[in-house]
């Protein structure tokens, strides 16, 4: 299976052409070191319709990973978990809090993960640096988690159960 990836910079600054979108790039640096083709990279402002809108768009009939950085702290425009939220069919809370433990920074974080369709969406702080480390800590997961999302035989399914 190919493992395709796209990225999402959440930011006002980038957005109005004032900052330079570092975290953006780092991820798919690292995205594609570890296997990755990112096939699109996009900038959307910081704020709730926003995001919902830009993950609604990047998920629709996408097989892969979405990973989202930028709007995940305490500010009063920082409301990309609440975004992703609203498009989530369901949230893997194991996979944020994995990468909350990157760093003790990610006690700050209020990042979300989870799943839409055949796509998981993963929240990444908007700093380089954080934004490599939280994807870095869960990323030995995510082909497992995209086969299953997938529906390829994993192997699991022939475990009989009561046994």
């Amino acid at each position: 299976m190919e493992l395709l990836a796209k990225v999402l910079t959440v930011s006002d600054g980038v957005v109005a052409g004032t900052r330079e979108d570092r975290s953006g790039a780092a991820l798919e640096e690292l995205l594609a070191g570890a296997g990755f083709r990112v096939v699109e990279r996009r900038v959307t402002e910081d704020g709730v319709e926003s995001v919902s809108k830009a993950l609604i768009s990047m998920t629709e009939n996408f097989q892969g990973l979405v990973v989202s950085t930028g709007g995940t702290g305490f500010g009063p425009r920082d409301l990309t978990p609440e975004g992703t939220k609203l498009v989530l069919e369901r949230e893997a809370p194991g996979i944020a809090e994995a990468a909350r433990l990157a760093s003790p920074l990610g006690r700050l974080s209020r990042a979300v993960a989870g799943t839409r369709g055949t796509t998981l969406i993963i929240n990444a702080p908007g700093s380089p640096a954080g934004a490599k480390e939280t994807i870095s800590a869960v990323l030995d997961i995510v082909p497992h988690a995209l086969e299953l999302l997938a529906g390829i035989s994993t192997g699991h399914e022939s475990v009989k159960q009561g046994h």
